[in-house]
């Protein structure tokens, strides 16, 4: 299996917790497979896929305090 790592807000934590008391599922990893699985299944059905909610989440994640790279041009050095 391979893993997937996230960096998540506690924003994120606690709608995490409020999804498993709901479904009863003791197991974060397990709860987050569960939702991405019904969010494929809902997207799977639409017509048409809207995904202007999504704009901006991106910043709302903490920044990385420790860095591989200090910049762009490190990556490719």
């Amino acid at each position: 299996m391979r893993q997937l790592n996230l960096n998540v807000t506690e924003e994120f934590e606690r709608d995490l917790r409020r999804l498993m008391r709901q479904k009863g599922i003791a197991n974060q990893s397990e709860a987050i497979r569960q939702a991405v699985r019904e969010a494929a299944a809902k997207a799977g059905t639409a017509t048409h896929a809207d995904y202007r909610s999504w704009l901006g989440l991106g910043l709302k994640a903490p920044l990385n305090p420790k860095p591989r790279f200090r910049g762009e041009d490190d990556l490719w050095s």
